[in-house]
């Protein structure tokens, strides 16, 4: 049974997300009746408030809070030294904020804005969808996103600063094409992943119609809702329901280096090799890619810039001055030794 949110609660009593944490937490400004009923919805449901979010009420607020969903995910690792030592630099105290995987960071990020009140909060990562608009808007704090590019990201005092995921993954395709691929499985991340994972899929399936390559649905792969897709283990698992459909392909591409060190693991056990047999590739561009043989083609993301410019933004924005909604950078094509001509 799927644990019970704070906008499940919100839903049942026909009330915004913030009146529900007004009245776990007591609020002034909101009536008893409602929060009669609102507590009582709470106890019926079983919801339990994130008691690792009430216990940080005695932080200062001069407070940048930095919240992650994947803590483990090794491409997150070298922002965290960069955005804290800028957070600091800048007379701010740092916060990294783990949320679990069944939490919604959103939630979590409106439940720390009324409990601590951060002057801005860093999402690394994450999965932000249309609907979503109306909760980020009432955490009413500047936020950046990181490591995803939203063109309609339209909130009042909030950027997003990243890679276009879905042009560099046409770039990763148009390159395994050049080399004359035309059979190219592609292991995705959650089959409901509305974020980075879609739109890497998405670039995908643009780069092989432009290509007048028809788009064959099983060789697309995803996992579950419950399983991180990031991951060498996810990867190492896949590489067996990949083989035992029978699938006639050339190329593997893993939307995440992760994937592809996992899959080249399983194909080495299974006395495949990368590229004689299958070409390899992933996404992101981690740094253990430079310590491994052979070394994976990908497309690197420029994860120390990313992080500090996503402060510089979130720093403008507190301050009132002028800054750009959207910053986009440009992955860099690594050509390694997991790819060769068709």
């Amino acid at each position: 049974m799927s644990k019970i949110t704070i906008r499940d609660v919100a839903k049942q009593c026909n009330v915004s997300v913030s009146t529900v944490s007004r009245a776990i937490n007591n609020h002034p400004e909101i009536n008893q009746r409602t929060r009669n009923i609102i507590l009582k919805k709470i106890k019926e449901l079983g919801y339990t408030p994130n008691s690792n979010a009430r216990n940080l009420k005695r932080l200062e607020t001069n407070t940048i809070a930095v919240l992650i969903k994947g803590i483990g995910n090794l491409f997150f690792q070298p922002m965290f030294k960069v955005l804290e030592n800028e957070i600091t630099k800048n007379g701010y105290s740092f916060l990294l904020y783990k949320v679990e995987e069944q939490d919604n960071e959103i939630d979590v990020a409106l439940k720390l804005s009324q409990d601590i009140k951060p002057k801005g909060i860093i999402f690394l990562g994450g999965c932000f969808m249309d609907e979503d608009k109306k909760i980020l808007e009432e955490i009413g704090i500047p936020f950046v996103v990181t490591a995803i590019v939203s063109k309609n990201m339209s909130i009042k005092n909030s950027a997003c600063v990243g890679v276009d995921d879905f042009l560099e993954s046409k770039k990763m395709v148009n390159y395994l094409l050049s080399l004359g691929h035309k059979k190219i499985a592609i292991i995705g991340s959650r089959y409901d992943d509305a974020s980075i994972g879609m739109l890497r899929v998405n670039g995908y399936k643009q780069a092989l119609t432009e290509n007048n390559i028809s788009i064959d649905e099983n060789l697309i792969f995803t996992t579950t809702k419950n399983e991180d897709p990031y991951t060498f283990e996810y990867g190492y698992k896949t590489v067996d329901r990949l083989f035992d459909k029978k699938l006639d392909f050339s190329a593997i591409y893993c939307v995440s280096d992760a994937i592809a060190i996992g899959v080249l693991k399983r194909l080495r056990e299974k006395g495949i090799k990368s590229p004689r047999d299958y070409s390899v590739v992933g996404f992101d561009g981690l740094e253990i890619n430079d310590y491994l043989n052979p070394t994976i083609t990908t497309i690197k993301q420029p994860v120390e810039n990313m992080a500090l410019t996503a402060c510089n933004v979130l720093f403008n924005i507190i301050s009132g001055k002028p800054y750009k909604k959207v910053v986009t950078f440009e992955g860099e094509l690594f050509v390694g030794q997991t790819t060769d001509k068709r």
